[in-house]
């Protein structure tokens, strides 16, 4: 492993561990060189899974790609990067585990959306205007009375259905 800091390619592992359901590996490492420490991560390198777009056209899956759409629809919203980056990871692992060799951009867009549901609302909608690609404010406007209509029916099951009522 070349030292991000010095260049050296001499290292040492200090510790190694499983993240993300065991699917990685985080290592700890010191370069020999300029006694720097550093962490890697480390992942199998798994049959390549195809996303096809809207247009037919058909690209590698990327990870950063979910992980910077994520990113953008959180800006200065109260949510980690340890959330988001959990919500790469499990989005990564749904799309590997029921996709074999494509899959739809839009089933990746949809559980994004999904996830965003339960996390942020106001992620969910700046994601959605992207992803949904309104083309003008009606769109836009409809979109939002839809959220809020559900938003308010979930939080009815939500008493209703709560263990603790009063």
């Amino acid at each position: 492993m070349k030292c991000p800091f010095c260049g050296s390619i001499h290292d040492r592992v200090l510790d190694s561990r499983s993240v993300e359901n065991a699917s990685a590996v985080r290592r700890r490492r010191e370069c020999f060189g300029c006694r720097k420490r550093y962490t890697t991560f480390e992942r199998p390198e798994e049959m390549l899974l195809m996303v096809v777009k809207a247009d037919n056209k058909r690209e590698p899956f990327d990870r950063k790609k979910i992980w910077n759409g994520i990113d953008r629809a959180c800006r200065k919203r109260p949510i980690s990067a340890e959330t988001m980056n959990k919500m790469v990871s499990e989005i990564e692992n749904e799309v590997m585990s029921e996709y074999i060799m494509e899959v739809p951009s839009s089933i990746i867009g949809g559980k994004i959306l999904e996830k965003f549901w339960n996390i942020d609302l106001v992620a969910y909608i700046r994601f959605a205007s992207v992803y949904r690609k309104f083309g003008d404010i009606d769109a836009f406007m409809k979109e939002l009375k839809k959220l809020k209509k559900e938003h308010i029916k979930r939080q009815k099951n939500k008493k209703i259905y709560s263990p603790i009522s009063t």
